[in-house]
């Protein structure tokens, strides 16, 4: 077997099949859980307000990731513009709400890949992935037919398609999934999404089915697996010991990032019980509620 993984489904033609399916779900959209049912083919937008081609705001050789992400050289890192979510907190609204960025073609975004690869990235970062999973197939076939040799990180809040996931099986090496909170209503008044709960849970069973826990090589710089990250919010709308418990039935020995750099971003203000950073002692209960996870830092 070939590493990384997508090198053996470019082999076999598998890849190029995926492609096409990945497409055929844009002509009545059900690339995320939003399920619009526009078709994107023909410039129609649904939740995501992307059309045929995705959007990238930027791409660089990211220094600021977890070590196994970024190890030595950084991780080669693309944000993509919009977002299945709409959290009122995020850091990047600009980015995520109002699409701050530029159309690319499936060979604009294969250069991409390969530039970063050229930079000395460890992988290639994907930021924000959930609603265009079929513009990255595509440009992964190309990317890979031109040389693309480092391993995929698929970076997302968890709010994914099992569908769209299956596709990516033998595609991606790495997880790297938010868990928000385990809370319907959370999910809606915070990130204005249904079911938040459920379909994160499905997705990041369906994650660690494919890749396992994480596996590092020599020097500390992961080749496989998945990892969660968990952002503790004020008073406890995380919901940490319910997310904790979740993970620890998945394996008692997942890969965990409990950060604790929440900020009022964007319309955080608004409510008040966000409106304010975590305490220390908040960021401590959160984790001793992880106790027994393998916890891992920025």
């Amino acid at each position: 077997m070939k590493y990384p993984s997508y090198l053996n489904l470019y082999e076999s033609g598998e890849l190029k099949e995926r492609v096409e399916k990945a497409l055929e779900m844009l002509l009545s959209c059900e690339v995320c859980p939003h399920n619009c049912g526009v078709n994107r083919m023909e410039g129609e937008l649904g939740y995501c307000k992307t059309a045929r081609r995705a959007v990238v705001s930027s791409y660089f050789p990211h220094l600021g990731e977890e070590f196994p992400i970024r190890g030595y050289r950084g991780s080669g890192t693309i944000f993509f513009s919009y977002c299945n979510m709409r959290c009122v907190y995020c850091q990047n609204y600009e980015v995520s709400h109002l699409g701050e960025g530029k159309e690319v073609s499936a060979q604009e975004l294969a250069d991409i890949m390969l530039r970063l690869q050229d930079l000395g990235c460890h992988n290639i970062n994907l930021v924000s992935p959930s609603h265009v999973v079929p513009q990255i197939l595509e440009a992964l076939y190309l990317a890979v037919g031109r040389g693309l040799r480092i391993p995929i990180v698929y970076n997302t809040s968890s709010f994914d398609s099992l569908k769209s996931l299956k596709l990516m099986d033998g595609v991606v090496d790495i997880y790297l999934a938010d868990l928000k909170y385990l809370s319907r209503e959370f999910g809606r008044k915070y990130s204005k999404v249904k079911d938040y709960p459920t379909h994160a849970k499905e997705a990041i069973r369906e994650m660690y089915r494919q890749v396992g826990n994480l596996k590092v090589d020599h020097r500390g710089i992961a080749v496989r697996g998945l990892i969660v990250r968990h952002l503790v919010l004020p008073n406890d709308i995380s919901t940490t010991r319910r997310v904790m418990e979740f993970l620890r039935s998945i394996d008692k020995n997942l890969a965990v990032n409990v950060m604790d750099q929440y900020f009022p971003f964007y319309k955080a203000k608004d409510y008040p019980e966000l409106a304010r950073r975590i305490t220390p002692a908040e960021y401590e209960r959160a984790l001793k509620e992880a106790q027994g996870l393998t916890l891992i830092k920025d």
